[in-house]
């Protein structure tokens, strides 16, 4: 914040986990007159942030965007639509086609699940010197248009998104991250979007761990946001509270922890993987 005050920035971009931070933070005025636009990169973020950063910085246009290393940008949401779907990620990229597909390759109807298949000038032509995952996720795109004379790959995501009526796209969790409890599928997001909204938190991960009969526990590990006085256990017991205000019995999680820091990958997102390799015994010898 202070280097947008002292050289006058005008745009901004930055990982949810960052925007997280900074939406707890006081925004002088003077960075608020220079900085025209912000946007996200690396992940989806929290509604409760983005809305603390509209009443933050009520001039600056926000520019919710989705990307993949694969394709660079996918989609955006015009600053226009943030107040009317704060949790969308918008539409495709100009020069882009963003589907919903099902597992057979097929469309998905509105309200349907899918995975999200881009394809488009931007998408690459595979992975250097690994045709095997190349072949897993570049792979023939199943809206190939009729004027072009050669075959066209698309990039499939592995992340689950679905549409509305619309055509706006909303984020529901990378495939591998989907939690399997109870015979119900759980995104995280959702989990995590509670606590986020509860403004007790600056960082939230919310993982599918090992249980001897749901198949799954859900865990929320968090950190504190330190504009707010808790105790890690009352933290733990405040978010569990608005967990079961706010969520059905099966998204309840069995267990929330307090810790100082998430661990993050290079890209600036929190390393799941580090985390369930860490907390992989948490529900042992536990029943529901």
């Amino acid at each position: 914040i202070r280097a947008v005050v002292r050289y006058g920035i005008t745009g901004l971009a930055a990982v949810p986990a960052l925007w997280n931070q900074l939406a707890a933070l006081d925004w002088p005025p003077e960075a608020a007159a220079s900085l025209r636009y912000i946007t996200n990169t690396g992940g989806a973020m929290p509604v409760a942030t983005t809305r603390t950063l509209r009443a933050a910085l009520p001039h600056t246009a926000i520019f919710l965007m989705y990307g993949l290393t694969e394709a660079f940008r996918s989609t955006y949401l015009p600053p226009d639509q943030v107040d009317v779907r704060p949790e969308s990620m918008g539409k495709a990229i100009p020069n882009a086609q963003v589907m919903v597909v099902d597992a057979q390759g097929r469309e998905c109807a509105p309200g349907e699940p899918g995975e999200l298949v881009h394809r488009g000038a931007l998408v690459a032509l595979g992975y250097w010197n690994d045709p095997e995952k190349t072949a897993e996720r570049f792979r023939p795109s199943p809206a190939h248009p009729a004027q072009l004379p050669t075959p066209e790959l698309a990039v499939w995501s592995g992340d689950q998104v679905v549409k509305d009526d619309e055509g706006y796209l909303y984020f529901v969790s990378r495939q591998d991250d989907m939690i399997k409890t109870s015979g119900y599928r759980v995104s995280p997001t959702e989990v995590e979007e509670i606590a986020y909204a509860t403004g007790l938190v600056a960082g939230a991960a919310v993982l599918g761990l090992p249980h001897p009969t749901l198949g799954q526990g859900i865990a929320l590990l968090a950190t504190r946001n330190h504009e707010r006085e808790h105790s890690a256990q009352s933290l733990e017991d405040a978010l569990l509270a608005q967990c079961r205000r706010e969520l059905p019995n099966f998204m309840v999680p069995l267990a929330v922890i307090i810790r100082d820091a998430l661990p993050h990958n290079p890209n600036g997102k929190i390393d799941r993987r580090a985390l369930s390799a860490e907390y992989q015994g948490l529900f042992q010898d536990k029943t529901a």
